[in-house]
């Protein structure tokens, strides 16, 4: 692996910007220490940074010359027990944005430089301290919203993903090594090779176990990204004000003018630690309207980028040829549909029961409700957390919610089943072990074991906050 770390210290604000109680600054580098020595002067006048051991916070004061700026305390990490595996400093400083930069244009005049965006984490990784699959569970770690998207992350930047990609990857070095002694000695018939049998079984397990990690994407780029819900319906169902409740807030406009809703309205909402993006759309309903039509071909746009379909009928006044029409294409889209019946604060027992018989022939999942008095809300989230598929125990799971990680197992998942079929075939040891290293490379490129190019770590790590 080519070394990119620079001899440089560089510091940067870790905590989020803006005003608050405190601030943290951190430096990182070989001059860590002696910079920040060279402006603070601890209370006890027997302390000093320099000497000072490991792990230790330090109360004191930051001075320029003789000006005292701010009363600070200095926590000291020595190397190679830090987060960068280098010296590091943290000053915790109070909040207010004038002192947060005057320390920081203070460190830079003293020879430290402004850290870019991921460079802290960069260094750990190249420090041995954390594998790039780790170093990128840090930034998810960092933009988790939910419970789940912060058991995901914290899963992985424990090691448990990059510990099943090495044992993955020695299951297949001990395949490689049985091809090689095969084509190495194949003339000594002394010897005992691996038949081609015990090959296949060691090359299935390996397809199993990296098809159920490729598998896990879907669940684990919705937990990353929200799981995206469309509501849709005829014009003044009461999809409108449904979000409404949904997310809490007025944001769709509700009327009784049909049309309103003219393009997709979202947001993002909490159910039991998981996200669900929702998405408001225009009515479905034949018009003349120019803007209103595009914002029905839009619906149906979302229907097809949707994981979960809520499906509104206005209990209280329906046409079953319409109701047909949406329901077979809802049908042939494949997608999770739960079919709300509302207002059923006006409808009449008989219209609920009349509609309800028509659907349930082909349909699961119904519930009757009323959106304007709030009732059984509360049912449909429940059942929107129940369709979601999300197992109660993530912790455990490993659950792959990365795209670079998804395209490096599709890619060693292409690589075994090649190895397979040539076993099947009785293609010629070399070729299947040409495979059997082409998924060894694609496994290492996740945890970072194969990747040189500056490129790919640059478009990794831009992706970090500045000061992480």
């Amino acid at each position: 692996m080519i070394n990119h770390l620079k001899d440089d210290t560089i510091a940067a604000i870790s905590t989020a910007p803006g005003v608050g109680g405190i601030a943290v600054i951190r430096i990182s580098g070989n001059q860590s220490i002696e910079i920040v020595s060279s402006i603070f002067k601890a209370n006890k006048k027997d302390v000093e940074i320099k000497t000072a051991s490991a792990y230790q916070a330090i109360y004191g004061t930051i001075y320029e010359c003789e000006e005292e700026i701010d009363k600070v305390v200095v926590s000291l990490f020595r190397a190679p027990h830090s987060f960068t595996g280098e010296d590091v400093v943290e000053i915790s400083c109070h909040g207010s944005i004038y002192i947060q930069q005057r320390i920081l244009s203070l460190l830079i005049n003293k020879g430290c430089r402004l850290a870019t965006a991921g460079e802290f984490t960069q260094r750990a990784f190249f420090n041995g301290k954390m594998d790039l699959s780790q170093a990128e569970a840090v930034a998810d770690l960092i933009n988790s919203q939910t419970k789940a998207a912060h058991s995901v992350a914290l899963n992985q930047m424990k090691g448990t993903f990059s510990n099943k990609l090495s044992l993955l990857r020695e299951k297949l070095l001990h395949l490689v090594s049985l091809l090689e002694l095969e084509l190495d000695f194949g003339d000594h018939e002394e010897l005992e090779f691996a038949d081609r049998k015990e090959l296949i079984q060691i090359s299935n397990e390996l397809h199993n176990e990296i098809k159920k990690l490729t598998s896990s994407f879907s669940t684990g780029n919705a937990i990353k990204n929200g799981i995206p819900v469309s509501i849709i319906g005829n014009t003044n169902v009461g999809k409108s004000t449904l979000l409404n409740h949904l997310i809490g807030e007025e944001k769709a406009i509700v009327s009784d003018i049909p049309g309103t809703t003219r393009d997709i309205i979202e947001d993002v909402v909490n159910i039991n630690g998981i996200s669900f993006r929702f998405i408001d759309t225009a009515g479905i309903r034949s018009t003349s309207d120019t803007i209103e039509k595009i914002g029905i071909e839009r619906s149906y746009n979302a229907i097809n980028h949707s994981q979960i379909v809520i499906w509104v009928i206005d209990g209280s006044n329906y046409e079953i040829e319409k109701i047909n029409d949406i329901k077979q294409y809802l049908l042939e889209s494949g997608k999770i549909i739960i079919t709300v019946i509302n207002k059923i604060d006006i409808a009449t027992q008989q219209q609920l029961d009349t509609i309800k018989l028509h659907l349930s022939d082909t349909l699961n999942n119904i519930l009757l409700i009323s959106a304007k008095k709030e009732q059984y809300i509360e049912e449909l989230t429940n059942l929107l957390y129940e369709k979601a598929g999300i197992s109660e125990d993530i912790n455990n799971d490993i659950i792959v919610n990365n795209v670079r990680h998804y395209e490096a197992l599709q890619h060693s998942l292409e690589s075994i089943e090649r190895i397979i079929e040539g076993l099947n075939n009785n293609i010629p040891s070399d070729f299947i072990a040409q495979d059997a290293r082409e998924t060894i490379h694609y496994l290492s490129e996740i945890t970072g074991g194969e990747i040189t190019t500056p490129e790919v770590l640059s478009n990794i790590f831009s992706k970090f906050c500045i000061g992480k």
